[in-house]
């Protein structure tokens, strides 16, 4: 009698979106010139002058930033406010960057009623003024492509875990696939996990959820993605994976 032990690989991709604005300005004859403003749902560029000069100079004993041109440049602050004008403002002093400790989990060879957990740790540096988040999310549930047969996302013991609700999951018999998240550095995890048996469900593409976010600034950032699965037997033989994709977005 064939044994059920299929064996899991779940792969993670990480895609990083960059906009990049280009201006330029072709002058064939002397008339004024007058910025224009630019927006579309996401952002609004105000230009009231165009900048003569601008840059970071700099040798081995300085480094220096250029404001030429710029309307009102400086620290203006209030009781209620600051406001940083000028072009020596645009540079932020931490870089956002992000990174995925590993890409690819091996859940091994799998046995009924013994849940297997695998871990993995997300960093995040972050300088945007409005924060951060990073989403999660699933292309479909852990499949064997051979037969189309299915490990079903768990719904925790109580029957109510979603991609936006924990629950405790305990229970042996309690079969599926879910994840929780545990913060290392800074206290960064989405809620929902209050405690160390809560898990969720990673949301199925094109939806996704929010795993982990803040709105302070900081260097590496550090949570723990805890991945877990538990199989019947009467489950399949045979290899499942799926994908999970984590987009990191600063928000300015």
């Amino acid at each position: 009698m064939q044994k059920n032990n299929p064996k899991l690989k779940i792969f993670f991709h990480f895609t990083l979106f960059a906009v990049i604005l280009g201006f330029s300005l072709f002058a064939f004859r002397l008339v004024n010139v007058y910025a224009l403003t630019m927006s579309n749902a996401n952002y609004i560029l105000q230009m009231g002058t165009l900048s003569s000069g601008a840059g970071t100079p700099s040798n081995t004993n300085y480094k220096l930033g250029v404001t030429i041109g710029q309307t009102a440049p400086g620290l203006f602050s209030g009781t209620n406010y600051k406001v940083r004008s000028g072009f020596q403002y645009i540079h932020s002093i931490i870089r956002f960057s992000f990174t995925i400790s590993q890409t690819t989990i091996d859940f091994g060879l799998l046995l009924p009623t013994n849940p297997v957990i695998r871990t993995n740790t997300l960093t995040l540096s972050n300088g945007s003024a409005n924060g951060y988040a990073v989403t999660a999310s699933e292309n479909h549930s852990l499949r064997n492509d051979a037969n189309n047969v299915i490990i079903p996302n768990t719904t925790c013991d109580g029957g109510s875990c979603t991609p936006q609700a924990s629950d405790t999951w305990t229970n042996t018999l309690t079969y599926g696939f879910g994840y929780r998240c545990d913060n290392v550095s800074g206290t960064d995890c989405a809620p929902g996990f209050n405690n160390a048996t809560a898990f969720k469900q990673f949301a199925a593409t094109p939806s996704a959820s929010v795993v982990m976010t803040g709105r302070n600034v900081g260097r590496n950032k550090k949570v723990m993605i805890t991945y877990k699965v538990n199989v019947s037997a009467s489950q399949a033989a045979g290899a499942y994976q799926n994908m999970i994709t984590y987009i990191a977005t600063p928000s300015y």
